[in-house]
């Protein structure tokens, strides 16, 4: 991805001293690689909610499979399995926020005017709208992440560089059939989706309200995610950590999706 490594000089990450979130905004060689791109014919497209069944099931990826943990209206979890050494495209989504949480393994993740940032278990990355940005496995095992997507529109992508021949090329079209541990509705939340596993087993997913987490941790535990409209509006979701040493509260009022190592 030479064309990328001589967009901008590289600055070093941004971290949020008091989440220990690291932070891509979109600089302005996002903005010129950007206008370039839609200048020469790139567009986005719009997920139809009710629609696009495949999203549901496992999508392969040269660099591995992604599958989708829970959707509602407005938020996305998706679980990447990148393998060995293998990295996604370097694209951007113009009009959603991202973030990328680690679950384990090790790699690096680049922006267009920002130095690698490494990537392991814990890791949380704040992607902004517009920001472009790529994902590379540096160690011997795969690395595992969740992206949380706010708002839901998995078609808002445009690819800048890839090392498979998709630049240019839209979301992709083909999937197959989760045999274990399937996409099924949420009752009491309308509108939502969600799996209680990952499809290999390792992972689990489970809305708790915030009064679990606060009387109930767990030693498997690895992340919280609220789920409310707070952080859908003002483009900020705090993110808990089930470490020991992460001293922020849950929100007793609030559901949270949470992942953990399964048992």
């Amino acid at each position: 991805m030479k064309e990328v490594a001589e967009l901008a000089p590289r600055a070093p990450a941004e971290v949020d001293t008091g989440s220990g979130v690291v932070r891509f905004d979109a600089g302005n060689a996002d903005v010129k690689a950007l206008t370039r791109l839609v200048r020469g014919g790139a567009r986005t497209a719009n997920e139809q909610f009710d629609a696009d069944a495949h999203l549901d099931e496992v999508v392969p990826k040269p660099w591995g499979y992604e599958y989708r943990a829970y959707v509602d209206e407005f938020f996305d979890f998706w679980a990447l399995h990148i393998s060995p050494p293998h990295s996604t495209s370097v694209h951007v989504h113009p009009r959603k926020l991202t973030y990328l949480i680690c679950l384990g393994g090790r790699g690096v993740t680049t922006g267009l005017d920002r130095a690698e940032v490494p990537v392991r278990a814990g890791t949380v990355l704040r992607i902004a709208p517009g920001a472009f940005h790529g994902t590379r496995n540096t160690g011997d095992e795969p690395l595992e992440l969740i992206e949380v997507e706010v708002p839901r529109n998995k078609f808002d992508l445009i690819r800048l560089a890839d090392d498979y021949s998709r630049t240019g090329q839209g979301y992709e079209t083909e999937s197959r059939q989760a045999d274990q541990h399937p996409m099924r509705r949420i009752p009491s939340f309308p509108n939502a989706r969600m799996r209680d596993r990952a499809p290999d087993g390792r992972f689990r997913f489970e809305l708790r309200t915030g009064m679990d987490l606060f009387y109930r941790r767990r030693p498997e535990d690895l992340f919280h995610v609220p789920l409310c409209m707070a952080g859908v509006v003002h483009s900020d979701v705090t993110i808990l950590t089930g470490h020991a040493d992460d001293r922020r509260r849950p929100q007793t009022d609030l559901h949270y999706l949470s992942i953990s190592r399964a048992a």
